[in-house]
C-alpha cells in the first residue's frame, strides 16, 4: 500500500519508488512495484466508492491527452464545481461513441448535473441532448477553466513516466490519481477528522484493511 500510495501521489517513477523503498531496507523490483499499481490500485477505488461524497449539481467536462505506446490517447474527464474528479476513462478515439461512453460512466455515480460545462466541440452538445436534456450546456471558453487547471494535475503526475505502454495503464493510473487526489480534498467519508497531511495514509490504512 505503500508503494502505490507513494507512487499514485507523488510524480514518481517505477524505479524512483524502487529506490525509495530499497533506502527502507526493503527490496523490491521496480516490475513489481508496477503490477501493485495496477493490481490494486482498482481495488482501492472498488473499496472507497461506498463511501464517496455524491458528485456536486454542475460537472465541467473535457479531455485530455497522453502518449500510450507513442501514439496519442484521449483521456476524458470530469470534475465538480467542488473540484470532485467524478470519473476519467480512456479512449484511443476521439468521437461520439467514446464522449457517449464517458457520459454513461459519469452519470452513474449519482446526482445528474443540472449544468454540465464543456468546450465547443459540436459532440458534446449532441451526447448531452440525447443523454442529458434537462441540463443547461455551457460552452464559454472562460468557463473551462477549472477543468483545464485539473489536467495541468495528472499531466504533472504523468510527465516522469515518459509515456505509457498500455491503454489500460493509462486508465489505471489516471483514474488511480483521482481517487488520491480526491481523497486529500475529502470527498470520502476516510479520514476526514485526521491531519490534512495524513488523510491519505490514515485513508489508504483503512481501505486496505477491507481488500
Amino acid at each position: 500500500m505503500l508503494a502505490v500510495r507513494w507512487y499514485l501521489r507523488f510524480a514518481l517513477s517505477y524505479r524512483d519508488v524502487e529506490e525509495l523503498l530499497a533506502e527502507r531496507g526493503i527490496e523490491v523490483d521496480h516490475v513489481t512495484v508496477y503490477r501493485w499499481v495496477q493490481r490494486f490500485a482498482p481495488l482501492l477505488a472498488d473499496a472507497a466508492r461506498p463511501c464517496r461524497h455524491c458528485p456536486g449539481d454542475r460537472g465541467f467536462v473535457d479531455e485530455t491527452y497522453v502518449k500510450v505506446a507513442g501514439r496519442w490517447t484521449y483521456l476524458y474527464r470530469a470534475v465538480d464545481q467542488h473540484g470532485q474528479v467524478i470519473d476519467v476513462v480512456a479512449s484511443t478515439r476521439r468521437d461520439q461513441a467514446a464522449a457517449r461512453r464517458f457520459f454513461a460512466r459519469a452519470l452513474s455515480h449519482g446526482r445528474r448535473p443540472v449544468e454540465v460545462t464543456t468546450d465547443k466541440a459540436p459532440v458534446y452538445q449532441r451526447i448531452l441532448d440525447e443523454m442529458l436534456p434537462e441540463a443547461c450546456h455551457v460552452d464559454v471558453a472562460r468557463e473551462s477553466n477549472r477543468i483545464e487547471t485539473d489536467h495541468g494535475r495528472l499531466k504533472a503526475r504523468l510527465r516522469p513516466m515518459r509515456g505509457l505502454k498500455r491503454l489500460r495503464s493509462a486508465q489505471t493510473v489516471s483514474a488511480g490519481h483521482a481517487l488520491v487526489q480526491n481523497i486529500r480534498r475529502g470527498h470520502y467519508e476516510r479520514a476526514v477528522g485526521t491531519d490534512p497531511h495524513l488523510r491519505l495514509a490514515t485513508a489508504f490504512t483503512e481501505l486496505a484493511r477491507g481488500l
